[in-house]
């Protein structure tokens, strides 16, 4: 699904990353642990395309991500990849339905059918009856669950996730990290993700600890 190569990312002076070597097979659920500071984020940033790195070489799909154009690459994260970070980032104005679309209909995908999808995911989701709800109106644990149907719609190969819990409370944390397992069983889904949970860590497939750039 995915392999970074001798992955270096520097922000002048100070090195972040320091030849970082990850492969991530299908359906594979991967954990990215270590303290504050040791890179984790910066390094599932250019995992997931958000991010470029200085040297190094990734591919994801067989596809080499550093030869992509900027519009092709919008084109293929678009495609390809789903995000769920620490803060929902969901859009205010819009209900919970319409920041579910938003992905697809960036990706100019049919109207009605990415509404019938959104919506088999939000009663996946038992989110149903807060369709029409704005981000405001909804609860931490809500809120993420959504930002999870966003990222699913457009049924991406691969989903990255930063610290999708580190906003939750312990309950909430958990149903979505019961969540994350069940949409692996479900759709084969592969999780790359960046936690300080110990529990979800202690659940993935594979620990990749990194410190001070290196992988351990």
């Amino acid at each position: 699904m995915l392999i970074a190569k001798g992955i270096v990312k520097q922000y002048g002076t100070l090195s972040v990353l320091s030849g970082i070597d990850i492969e991530v097979k299908p359906s594979e659920f991967v954990a990215i642990v270590g303290s504050s500071g040791a890179g984790k984020s910066t390094l599932l940033h250019i995992l997931g395309t958000l991010d470029k790195a200085d040297q190094g070489e990734l591919r994801i799909l067989d596809h080499n991500i550093s030869k992509l154009k900027d519009k092709a690459l919008a084109d293929f994260r678009n495609q390809h990849i789903g995000f769920v970070f620490q803060f929902h980032n969901l859009l205010p104005e819009f209900s919970a339905i319409e920041n579910i679309c938003m992905p697809a209909l960036i990706g100019k995908r049919n109207p009605a059918a990415t509404e019938k999808k959104a919506l088999e995911l939000l009663e996946l989701l038992n989110l149903v009856n807060r369709k029409d709800h704005k981000p405001s109106e909804l609860s931490g644990g809500e809120q993420q669950r959504i930002a999870v149907a966003r990222a699913l719609i457009n049924e991406p190969s691969i989903i990255f996730a930063d610290e999708p819990s580190g906003n939750l409370d312990a309950k909430n944390a958990d149903e979505l990290h019961n969540l994350f397992f069940d949409l692996r069983e479900r759709f084969k889904q592969t999780f790359v993700v960046v936690t300080h949970n110990p529990e979800l860590a202690d659940r993935a497939d594979r620990k990749i600890e990194l410190q001070a750039g290196k992988v351990l």
